[in-house]
């Protein structure tokens, strides 16, 4: 029945982003927020079809992040990536240069303004994501970033890369630090479902001020041990403190 799951959930997600990407043309033509609010889309129709398709639910602890900060996530899985389009007011991501040469998808990226990083540019690419991250918190939206640069295994974890640290001290932004177990659901390459609830928790913001060691530490230790309690509890820890529940 996963194997069929999986099978029905990939062939949607592709029809369905093929079709987006005709229908939702005219956001290209728009404001850099359009094209955002096309990637919302585009994450409600994964939801949708996460659901219905692959058994897959989530649940969300804690309230949204502010406008104007930073979103720092763990990476298990393409859930996030799709699901924090939808979930946050007008996330900015932080994405490999890579993927804007995507057919299609590219274009959404671009028009967007999604900040694009080339992992080998060095110090002139730090200062350009930090830049465009300053212009992008200055409208009031939300940098999401992956610490980790790469999608995580659950149980696991990589080191968190420097870059993080240069836009928290850069752009003077609160952090948001946001756990989650979607991995367990969606596997971290490919198409391999496992039907269930995945669990995104928001947890308490960090705020600017701190020197790089103790907001690195800070950062690492919150996201951590929150998906460690996922991993241990079920996704129930603290007395069974989840919140709001996705039908």
């Amino acid at each position: 029945m996963r194997v069929l799951r999986s099978a029905l959930f990939a062939a949607g997600f592709v029809a369905a982003t093929a079709l987006l990407v005709v229908l939702l043309s005219p956001a290209l033509f728009g404001p850099p927020r359009a094209a955002r609010r096309a990637g919302a889309v585009w994450g409600h129709a994964t939801i949708f079809l996460l659901r219905i398709l692959a058994g897959i639910r989530h649940e969300i602890h804690g309230p949204l992040p502010p406008s104007g900060c930073i979103v720092a996530a763990k990476h298990q899985s393409a859930w996030e990536t799709l699901a924090l389009a939808a979930l946050l007011p007008d996330p900015v991501y932080v994405v490999k240069q890579e993927l804007l040469s995507i057919p299609g998808i590219g274009l959404y990226l671009r028009r967007a303004g999604q900040i694009a990083v080339d992992r080998q540019g060095g110090a002139s690419a730090l200062r350009r994501m930090v830049q465009e991250a300053k212009a992008a918190l200055e409208t009031g939206a939300q940098v999401v970033v992956f610490p980790e640069g790469t999608r995580v295994a659950p149980g696991e974890r990589h080191p968190y890369h420097p870059g993080i640290a240069a836009l928290y001290r850069e752009t003077g932004a609160v952090v948001a630090p946001a756990a989650l177990n979607s991995g367990r659901h969606w596997s971290r390459r490919g198409f391999r479902m496992s039907p269930g609830r995945i669990r995104l928790e928001f947890l308490e913001l960090i705020p600017p001020g701190m020197d790089r060691r103790a907001f690195m530490a800070c950062l690492e230790e919150r996201i951590e041990e929150a998906c460690q309690d996922m991993e241990v509890g079920g996704g129930v820890h603290d007395g069974g403190r989840w919140g709001k529940v996705v039908p």
